[in-house]
């Protein structure tokens, strides 16, 4: 993917970590790619747009799970 293909980003800032959340477009269609950036090493995951609302429910049962046991 080139920089062109980008149609939106975030980052977050986590205590020494970077998080970056790229929508991203291509000929295989809209995919977010999440990179953590730690001290420089940075490792990368991408996730087909088309699941999104699986992934963010799936995340927010795990918030849901991870607040509960505060």
């Amino acid at each position: 993917m080139h920089n062109n293909d980008l149609l939106h980003t975030e980052k977050i800032l986590a205590d020494r970590k970077i998080f970056f959340l790229d929508l991203k477009e291509n000929a295989r269609g809209k995919v977010v790619k999440i990179t953590e950036d730690v001290g420089g090493n940075r490792d990368t995951i991408m996730v087909p747009a088309d699941i999104l609302g699986d992934f963010i429910a799936a995340l927010s049962d795990i918030k849901a799970t991870a607040d509960s046991s505060e």
